[in-house]
């Protein structure tokens, strides 16, 4: 019993031993989530349920200012300290990441449905119908996103409703490009050439064969765009034409905190240091879960 141990342990360690171990091996830690990826997404459920706590626990009013504790330091009343105006940073924090989860978690959904549908369009009936998704994503790509939803915010009003409908269009070609490269990869296998064989309409072919296939890998790919769009939000907010004030957002505190770094440096260096490990969190988690699904990258 000790020899066949030891004897498989050095055929996985030894490069030049048994190939079929060595594979069902990489194989077994590929299907393995890693340390990594629950610390991220405890990360995630921390900040979730730290958000959601705000209904029900005795936070501070991120609003209400108290001129007698201005750059006040941490403490048994005001945990990470006030800031400029002696508002409770820890509850800005909290109020702040509110914001930026619901554009995460609204706008990826409403870009992927809509990338999704013109993906699977494009790499099942090919043609005309992938040169006219192509265009009209590279024309989504060629224009400044910044600029446009500047504009449209501007014009529209800086409303939630607007903040998520603009970062969702800049979400599409993201979700359309994985969509399309995995519709390619499966248009092809032998369950969507078989339905076709037995008279299946393209409408068939496309909800019931290739859309729980490809759905997987652009799901795992949400968490990506999730980042995307707290980098988004929170430079909005930083320009000054996100969600107005006196609604605390993570890229305003950022902001309202670059002309008092020589006195209280962490009124940036709180809401930075958030954002970091929240698009951290969820980059880490979207790459393991793009690794886990198998995407063809090559077909992007």
């Amino acid at each position: 019993m000790a020899n066949g141990t030891s004897s498989s342990l050095f055929a996985r360690l030894w490069p030049f031993g048994n190939r079929e171990e060595i594979v069902s091996a990489r194989i077994e830690d590929q299907r393995r989530l890693g340390v990594i990826f629950w610390l991220a997404t405890s990360w995630i459920l921390l900040i979730l349920a730290a958000t959601i706590s705000t209904n029900f626990l005795p936070f501070l009013d991120p609003l209400e200012q108290d001129y007698a504790a201005v750059n006040e330091r941490w403490g048994a009343q005001y945990w990470v300290g006030t800031d400029h105006l002696g508002r409770d940073m820890f509850s800005r924090l909290i109020h702040g990441a509110g914001i930026s989860f619901r554009v995460a978690f609204t706008s990826p959904f409403i870009g992927m449905a809509i990338g999704l549908t013109l993906g699977m369009c494009a790499g099942y009936f090919r043609g005309k119908v992938d040169s006219g998704v192509s265009i009209l994503i590279d024309s989504i790509l060629a224009f400044p996103n910044i600029v446009l939803a500047i504009a449209v915010l501007f014009f529209a009003g800086p409303t939630i409703i607007n903040l998520v409908l603009v970062i969702a269009f800049y979400t599409i070609p993201q979700f359309t490009r994985v969509a399309r490269a995995n519709t390619l990869l499966y248009a092809q296998r032998e369950f969507v050439v078989a339905a076709r064989a037995q008279g299946a309409s393209h409408l068939r072919i496309l909800l019931r064969e290739l859309l729980p296939n490809v759905m997987v890998p652009v799901a795992a790919y949400s968490l990506l765009v999730m980042s995307f769009t707290i980098v988004l939000e929170g430079t909005l907010s930083f320009l000054g034409v996100g969600i107005p004030p006196p609604t605390p957002t993570w890229g305003r505190m950022i902001s309202e905190g670059l002309d008092e770094l020589s006195e209280n440096p962490f009124i940036s260096m709180y809401p930075s240091l958030f954002m970091f490990l929240t698009i951290l969190s969820l980059n880490l988690m979207g790459d393991r879960l793009r690794t886990m699904t198998d995407v063809k990258a090559s077909s992007l």
